[in-house]
């Protein structure tokens, strides 16, 4: 069986660590695989649950909101109990509450279940990294941390295109229960494979902690995403955000004062941690808020099945693949501060030629655009993991990955809510003002569901036809108006993904260190 490690010299090398990798990054892909699979079934869920775009949102920010609360929990557990134990445990929650997920029969049943999958998936990301810094020495951990973020990246591309084929085949439920299999392969090669580390002189579990930063962070977000359907003057919306950002002031205030912090501020006094989080954090912000849109494009707008769209996103994977593992290369070469500026500056040209998109643009320009976003971020966050990762001693492993984790899936969750939002405000706008322009009378029903999303309106659109509650013209009117004010919408997504890229990239220009520091001395490596 395996052998437990408590500490880690630097002339010590696993002679299995290359398998070892492979095995770990089968349990990371399953839980990254997990939220691109659902954008692709994003439309089929709408309309089979009936859900709103709201519930939609939450269907994604229930699972990445759980998840990042309960990082750095989990990467403690490793660190106290043993790391090999607790992602095992971890991927067995993760692949029952994938079987229960895949059974939901109502968008609140998704939710929970969705909630259910997270706490199981907080355990692979900061766990596995801690892996990989105890099983590799120091010169090989950058190439290893690349093959990592390279397996992230990949699986965020590759996962629609699976998603895309199972929905060929089968009902939504699949992209979840497809999670399965791969969760027992996973467990059966790390159970051979993997052996046991702990840090020998572990931090204490911090309850209260995840209590206030889960509800702190459930009531901003709630917060956001109403101001989608009451609009931003509603005294519930001002309310829950006020109160959600009043608790999360006050766990930062115990957080600086706790001997056990969850979120351990002194790492952010690291320019060689803070930086590169912060520029990945804005990141994942932009790309998960500005991304979850191009579903309805392609679907929508464009008409894909949900294969076809799933493909469209594999030159994302192919420029994510070829970047990272190749950037640690780079960085010997040009150091971590110009890989990471050019990165930016390539997925910020990216989300800026998203904006020109038109429901006839020619398939290749949006292949060429798909490629170059999955490039600039294989030269953005593999290159920033790695620097965090080094910045920080190899007992800290668990804790240190948790909070760069918990940063960035707090980015996204943010992201998706803020950008979700705006879209939906622009377009419940934009769809009244064109319904009373072109003299379309709806009834009460029809028309929130035409003004709630493009998704409602072509569905009402379809339940019109199917029952002929409207002429066929006035019904290929409403659906060239929800498409006109979708593009509006999901243009102004795009802007706001490439401000918030182009800000992270003027703060990384500014403020990165090329050379790492290490939290145990404070100055840099040599």
């Amino acid at each position: 069986m395996s052998s437990n490690i408590s500490s880690f010299h630097a002339e010590q090398a696993n002679p299995k660590r290359w398998g070892i990798l492979a095995v770990l990054v089968t349990a990371l892909v399953v839980v990254i695989l997990d939220n691109t699979v659902l954008n692709v079934a994003l439309k089929t869920i709408q309309l089979d649950l009936d859900a709103s775009q709201s519930e939609l949102v939450w269907a994604i920010n229930s699972y990445t909101l759980v998840f990042a609360a309960l990082l750095f929990t989990w990467g403690v557990m490793g660190d106290r109990y043993g790391r090999k134990k607790i992602l095992m445990i971890g991927l067995v929650l993760f692949g029952l509450a994938s079987a229960l997920s895949a059974w939901s029969s109502s968008p609140e049943m998704l939710i929970i279940t969705r909630a259910l999958m997270g706490i199981g998936g907080a355990s692979v990301t900061p766990v596995t990294l801690a892996i990989i810094t105890v099983v590799f020495p120091p010169h090989e951990r950058g190439k290893a941390i690349g093959f990592w973020a390279g397996a992230v990246g990949g699986s965020v591309a590759l996962g629609p295109i699976f998603a895309g084929l199972l929905l060929e085949q089968f009902w939504w439920g699949s992209v979840f229960l497809i999670n399965v299999p791969i969760v027992i392969a996973g467990l059966i090669g790390i159970w051979i494979l993997v052996p046991e580390s702990k840090n020998p002189t572990p931090g204490k579990l911090d309850p209260l902690g995840v209590l206030l930063s889960v509800t702190g962070l459930l009531l901003l977000v709630y917060g956001i995403i109403h101001a989608g359907d009451v609009g931003w003057s509603s005294p519930t919306v001002w309310l829950t955000a006020v109160a959600g950002i009043a608790i999360l002031f006050l766990f930062g205030f115990l957080e600086s004062r706790s001997d056990h912090p969850s979120l351990d501020l002194a790492l952010f006094r690291i320019k060689s941690f803070s930086v590169p989080l912060f520029a990945t954090t804005l990141t994942f912000a932009a790309m998960s808020g500005s991304l979850l849109f191009l579903v309805f494009y392609q679907q929508i707008v464009r008409g894909l099945t949900p294969l076809q769209a799933g493909v469209q996103t594999l030159p994302v994977a192919i420029g994510q693949i070829l970047a990272a593992p190749n950037s640690s290369r780079l960085v010997n070469k040009f150091g971590n501060r110009k890989v990471i500026i050019t990165g930016l500056s390539i997925a910020a040209t990216a989300f800026i030629l998203f904006t020109f998109l038109t429901p006839e643009t020619p398939t290749w320009q949006i292949l060429v655009i798909f490629f170059l976003l999955g490039y600039g971020l294989g030269n953005t966050i593999a290159p920033s993991t790695a620097m965090m990762t080094m910045s920080i001693p190899v007992e800290r492993s668990g804790a240190g990955s948790a909070v760069q984790n918990t940063i960035r899936q707090v980015g996204a969750a943010l992201g998706t809510a803020i950008i979700a939002t705006l879209v939906a405000t622009i377009y419940s706008r934009n769809m009244n003002s064109g319904l009373v322009n072109s003299g379309i009378n709806l009834t009460p029903e029809m028309l929130e569901g035409s003004t709630e999303s493009v998704g409602g309106a072509f569905g009402v659109a379809e339940m019109a036809a199917a029952n002929s509650l409207l002429p066929a013209g006035t019904i290929d009117q409403l659906q060239t108006i929800a498409i006109e004010s979708f593009m509006t919408s999901f243009q102004i997504a795009c802007i706001t993904g490439a401000v918030v890229v182009v800000v992270a990239l003027i703060v990384v220009a500014l403020k990165m260190p090329d050379k790492t520091e290490n939290v145990a001395w404070g100055k840099p490596k040599a």
